[in-house]
């Protein structure tokens, strides 16, 4: 069984990794290391990202919430 991505996990590690490779204190191995699971990590919430867009213009759809009604008509 996959772990579903945890998305503001994910950003929260992302904001982590870019802070220290911004530090400057890294060696080049140290570097690519932490570009690469920044890379995957960017990916993973971008995955994330579209699953949900697609998810909500599945509902919207669904519900007929394509087009703007007053609140009083809901």
């Amino acid at each position: 069984m996959t772990k579903k991505f945890d998305f503001n996990k994910g950003l929260l590690e992302l904001e982590s990794i870019v802070k220290t490779m911004e530090s400057g204190d890294l060696s080049l191995e140290d570097s690519l290391k932490y570009f690469e699971q920044g890379v995957q990590l960017t990916r993973q919430c971008q995955s994330a990202l579209s699953e949900a867009e697609q998810k909500i213009a599945l509902l919207s759809a669904d519900d007929n919430y394509q087009t703007q009604k007053p609140l009083d008509e809901l």
